[in-house]
């Protein structure tokens, strides 16, 4: 089968001062940072979702409570890639010691990447990847394997329509993103290994809120009716929680009517699952701080690291969302 594809940083970087005043001591390190430790500076996506929130929130904790980090320079680039690439340049001319980006599409970092390396800035990839051709440009990406996220959702999609003839829809997350690509490669290549029945309905992308799952549902709706779709693949809580009000608005019961797999496991994904509003729930963790910041510190004393450092995530069924709900810090 076919697949359709998926259809002011001014720069205002947050220097969290309070690490660089409350962490003086004893530091073996030989960094340029403030006592000798190092500056860290991240470029984060955006504040577009309760996972980003909660993304920021780990690694800006975990920079405070390091007494290995001397102070994080934090810049939120709004989902704006110029944005990301103007603050990688003034923390290029600050002389931080890392820079860790979370870039918000895959390509068009080699430019400014190879001004980070003739500066002698090693760069760590936080929660998404960069085009293979620039690997030489970091020296490890922090995050989500999101191909296996993809195929957790498709593993459940296989058992639970097997012998169906199924109506699929999925709403992805911002164009051109590793987030978005990878689940959906993932996806689709266990569907079609299993050698599913099934009808890809309508495939588009939106921008990881709301009101953009909200929309694009609105539209699949609009274009096809709700009788051709069984099951919504949601790239993240936010768009799957909209698209279940889109359907709820149409007169039909998301989560019955229409299954809903969702991408993050924040508490508010988990609350909808309690409540019946969606089925399945593959997590996406973000409170990787201090992971990133032993990252930091094995970088910039030249230990060899693997290119890619995964985090640990599972997956979620009905039978586990009242026992997980309580669970969540996002």
């Amino acid at each position: 089968m076919v697949k359709r594809p998926l259809a002011t940083i001014a720069t205002a970087l947050l220097v969290l001062s309070s690490a660089a005043c409350g962490l003086r001591g004893g530091n073996d390190h030989d960094f340029g940072g403030t006592d000798d430790r190092p500056v860290v500076g991240f470029v984060q996506v955006g504040s577009e979702s309760a996972w980003r929130k909660a993304n920021s929130d780990s690694i800006q904790v975990a920079a405070v409570d390091d007494d290995r980090i001397a102070y994080l320079q934090f810049a939120n680039a709004e989902q704006d890639q110029q944005r990301q690439i103007e603050a990688i340049r003034e923390l290029i001319e600050d002389e931080v010691d890392v820079i860790v980006l979370a870039p918000v599409v895959e390509s068009g970092w080699t430019e400014v990447l190879t001004e980070a390396d003739r500066a002698g800035i090693p760069v760590i990839l936080a929660d998404r990847a960069i085009d293979e051709a620039d690997e030489h440009l970091y020296e490890t990406r922090l995050g989500s394997d999101f191909v296996e996220e993809g195929r957790k959702a498709a593993r459940w999609t296989v058992e639970t329509f097997a012998g169906e003839n199924a109506g699929l829809v999925e709403i992805g997350g911002t164009p051109g993103s590793a987030a978005a690509e990878g689940r959906n490669v993932g996806y689709f290549e266990v569907l079609e290994d299993e050698d599913l029945d099934y009808e890809l309905v309508d495939s588009e992308f939106s921008d990881f809120t709301v009101e953009g799952g909200k929309e694009v549902m609105e539209g699949f709706i609009d274009e096809h009716g709700l009788d051709r779709i069984d099951l919504l693949f949601a790239h993240n809580d936010e768009m799957g929680i909209g698209a279940a009000d889109a359907i709820e608005a149409a007169g039909y019961d998301p989560g019955d009517d229409v299954q809903i797999i969702i991408v993050d496991g924040s508490r508010a994904g988990f609350e909808a699952g309690v409540a019946g509003r969606l089925n399945y729930i593959v997590e996406c963790n973000p409170s990787f701080g201090p992971q990133l910041m032993d990252l930091v510190v094995d970088v910039l004393d030249g230990k060899d690291v693997d290119k890619f450092t995964p985090v640990e995530e599972g997956a979620f069924g009905p039978e586990d969302f009242e026992d997980e709900v309580n669970h969540r810090d996002f």
